[in-house]
Parts: structure tokens; C-alpha cells; sequence
């Protein structure tokens, strides 16, 4: 059995609960937040979540758990099995994570959190958004899914993306920056929730939501 511990809150949380969803992996979840308390790093090594526990030890990263998952539980491949086809599934993962919602991080404070973020740090994330998702259309498909007519890790990953990235630049720069990349991302959005898994996750997502920034 599979402990996934961390918070629905979480992107990253949200992906990894999402892949074992989809491969019908038994697991059970642990609320916990990040930290640097001596008993969670004994655990994960930066005190970071989301990290798994498995029968032999632990595992941090999501890209890693979900490489991990991938090969430990084959039954039902969210990668293809051609080699080439599966490195342009993780081309996509890279710049879904790397340059599109890492730049978008930034923005968080501002977006979510009740702080506020400087007009020179919005114009600098807003150039490589735009490089980011410009770099992506050349890449994504969408036929249906985003790496062609299966899906794959890439749409687990891309759905919870595309969700937080849309939010972010609709509070931030008043329009939404994924809707103005890829007109047809609401068909697309639409495809992926029509899931069972995809499902849960947002329901999960929107109660960790609503607790976490209800009134304490």
C-alpha cells in the first residue's frame, strides 16, 4: 500500500494523487503540510510534499514518483510504449512544469495569498509566460489529448496546470493567458473532467481549498 503524503492544495500533490487515480493504484493519504521539522525530514529530505511511502522506503519529487509508478505498476501505462513517443510525453510534462508553472510561481503570493508582487516582477513573468506557452502550442496537439489520440501523464499534468495558470493571469493581468494560447483549451478541459479520476481530484482540490482559506 501507498502512503501519499502533503495537501489538496497542492499542484503537485494533486498530480501524483491524479496518476494513481488513473492506474487504479491502492493508496491512502496523509495530511501534511510542508516543513522543516526534524520528524518530516526524516521522511522527505527537504521537508517538501508531496512524497510517497511505499513498502521500501520513500520517495520525493512528483516527476519521480510518477516515473516510479509508471514502472512499478504497469498494468495500466500512462507513458507510450514507443521510446520516442514516451521522451515527447515528458518533453511536455518539462515544459508544462518548468516554463510555464514555475515563472507563474511567482505570482502566487499576489494571486492567492493576500500579498502583493511588484509591477517589475508581473512584466518579467508575463515575457516568459508568453515564451512558455508559445513553445508549448508548437509542441501540444491536442488531438484530442495533448500528445496526440491517448491519454497520457502529460494531460494528468496539464490539466492541474492549465487550471492554476488560467486563475493566475486572470487575477493578475486581467485576461486569461492559456485561453488566448490555445483556443481549444475549453473543449479540452471539458474532455479531461469528463474522467472519473479527474473527477475526484477536483472535488478533493475544492474542499482543500475552501479549508484552507476559510476563516481560522
Amino acid at each position: 500500500m501507498i502512503n501519499l503524503c502533503g495537501f489538496g492544495v497542492s499542484n503537485y500533490y494533486n498530480k501524483t494523487k491524479l496518476v494513481l487515480l488513473e492506474k487504479g493504484i491502492d493508496f491512502t493519504e496523509e495530511y501534511l503540510l510542508p516543513s522543516q521539522d526534524e520528524a518530516l525530514l526524516k521522511r522527505s529530505p527537504l521537508g517538501k510534499i508531496p512524497f510517497i511511502e511505499t513498502e521500501i522506503g520513500n520517495l520525493s519529487e512528483s516527476q519521480v514518483i510518477l516515473e516510479y509508478l509508471e514502472e512499478a505498476y504497469p498494468e495500466k501505462p500512462l507513458y507510450p510504449a514507443n521510446s520516442f513517443e514516451r521522451a515527447k510525453c515528458r518533453e511536455l510534462i518539462q515544459h508544462l512544469e518548468l516554463n510555464i508553472e514555475l515563472p507563474a510561481r511567482r505570482l502566487y503570493k499576489e494571486a492567492f495569498f493576500g500579498g502583493t508582487v511588484s509591477d517589475e516582477t508581473k512584466a518579467e513573468v508575463k515575457e516568459r509566460l508568453e515564451i512558455g506557452l508559445n513553445g508549448l502550442a508548437r509542441l501540444a496537439k491536442f488531438s484530442p489529448f495533448i500528445a496526440g489520440d491517448t491519454y497520457t501523464a502529460a494531460d494528468c499534468v496539464a490539466w492541474l496546470h492549465f487550471f492554476m495558470i488560467s486563475l493566475t493571469s486572470q487575477k493578475i493581468y486581467g485576461a486569461d493567458m492559456v485561453a488566448a494560447h490555445f483556443p481549444e483549451i475549453a473543449s479540452y478541459m471539458q474532455l479531461l473532467e469528463t474522467r472519473p479520476a479527474v473527477q475526484k481530484v477536483a472535488a478533493d482540490r475544492g474542499m482543500a481549498l475552501a479549508a484552507f482559506f476559510s476563516p481560522k
